[in-house]
């Protein structure tokens, strides 16, 4: 464990200028977004997402974003998840997107709400059929007794519903409204850029960040 210490990068891949950057964050978020998309990095879609209980105490957890627009961040999960009991006491929080290929990070703070039941729905039946059993099968975040409790779930979802299973009213997506977008670009000599977007009075107000 002593040489973790001792890793280091350097990094050199490219910059980020407050004076090149768009007025909003949502083009720069998807330019860097297709970008990751055509470098292969594994999964670009995955991100941090950290919620928090009643009592402050953080939890954090990777999710997979399933759509970025002009009304924001969107991912589905179950909605008595850990993360969904969160989100009811406290419908806030932060997501986080690592491009280690190009040195990049994106740190996006906002409200969270749910989806439509429509849009809910429409993802729902994109997913393959075994992922929408899964949905019906696992108890997300409750504690289980074994592996077997899963299975035999999945098997009595699966000839209850078939090919053809609805959308459980437990599970649907949510949708972060940001407050904050920060672009964080790795520079040498770890003075990195890092371009904060903020909304205020209606506004993106820009500023640069010291690393």
């Amino acid at each position: 464990m002593d040489s973790i210490a001792q890793l280091r990068k350097n990094y050199t891949f490219g910059q980020l200028l407050e004076t090149e950057v768009p007025h909003s964050p949502l083009p720069l978020f998807q330019l860097w977004f297709d970008q990751a998309v055509k470098a292969q990095c594994p999964e670009p879609n995955a991100m941090t997402l950290a919620t928090a209980d009643q009592a402050g105490n953080p939890s954090a957890r990777i999710v997979l974003l399933k759509g970025a627009d002009e009304n924001g961040f969107s991912f589905f999960t179950n909605y008595e998840s850990q993360k969904g009991k969160d989100l009811a006491i406290r419908p806030e929080a932060a997501l986080l997107f690592h491009w280690h290929e190009l040195e990049r990070q994106v740190r996006i703070k906002g409200v969270v709400e749910r989806v439509s039941p429509a849009e809910s729905d429409a993802y729902f039946h994109s997913r393959p059929p075994a992922s929408r059993i899964g949905a019906w099968a696992s108890p997300q975040s409750a504690a289980i007794p074994n592996r077997e409790f899963l299975e035999e779930a999945e098997k009595r979802f699966k000839a209850e519903f078939g090919e053809a299973p609805p959308r459980p009213a437990h599970w649907g997506g949510y949708r972060l409204r940001p407050t904050e977008v920060e672009f964080w670009q790795g520079r040498p000599s770890r003075l990195h850029d890092r371009i904060h977007y903020q909304w205020n009075n209606n506004q993106w107000r820009i500023n640069r960040l010291a690393p």
